[in-house]
């Protein structure tokens, strides 16, 4: 069962959250181990697993970046981000326009970091931060009304627009955190991907 399944929810991405919020708290109730604890030990472990299901649909549904690839995941048939057979790229011109912010992030680790270099560093971390939430804007605006809107013939064209965006974003992520390792700064609140 995927995680719309589990809410009873269609594979959309406009999502009431307040109805999703209300859903969870009704089943969280019905599949919480600690209304278990007397069954037997077989039913215990089926509301432990049906819990933990319901904790991890929750957490993705309601946080609209995740559900788009979540729904991405789902209609490539793959339950993971590791189980892609095609890795997304970042697009040609954005490789290019990082050409110089990765020489001056190899400048900063060799050592040579100043007080231009820094500004210079700092000016563009703020500027990939501002285009990394134009993607974003993208991705839940217009790109998830286009998959809500589409026909299945459509589809496919708006799930390769939603693999290129996020994409996109993952790139602009590692390229911040990145600027902010060098700058000896992290973001508050900004979950950081490091690449393995």
């Amino acid at each position: 069962m995927d995680h719309f399944e589990v809410f009873g929810l269609p594979r959309r991405l406009a999502v009431d959250t307040a109805e999703l919020q209300r859903k969870f708290y009704e089943l969280s109730r019905r599949y919480h181990p600690d209304f278990h604890q007397a069954a037997p030990p077989e039913e215990q472990v089926r509301a432990l697993e049906a819990s933990a299901g319901l904790n991890a649909a929750y957490r993705t549904l309601r946080d609209p970046i995740a559900r788009i690839e979540y729904l991405v995941r789902l209609e490539e048939g793959r339950d993971t981000k590791e189980g892609a057979t095609v890795k997304p790229k970042a697009p040609p011109e954005l490789l290019e326009e990082m050409f110089e912010i990765q020489e001056a992030l190899a400048e900063a680790k060799a050592g040579g970091l100043d007080e231009a270099g820094r500004a210079a560093l700092v000016v563009q971390r703020d500027r990939l931060m501002a285009r990394l939430g134009d993607e974003e804007t993208r991705l839940v605006g217009p790109l998830s009304q286009g998959w809500d809107a589409s026909q299945p013939a459509e589809r496919q064209r708006v799930l390769a627009a939603m693999k290129e965006a996020l994409a996109i974003r993952a790139y602009l992520r590692t390229v911040i955190d990145d600027l902010n390792d060098a700058l000896g700064e992290s973001q508050e609140g900004y979950v950081t991907y490091r690449r393995h």
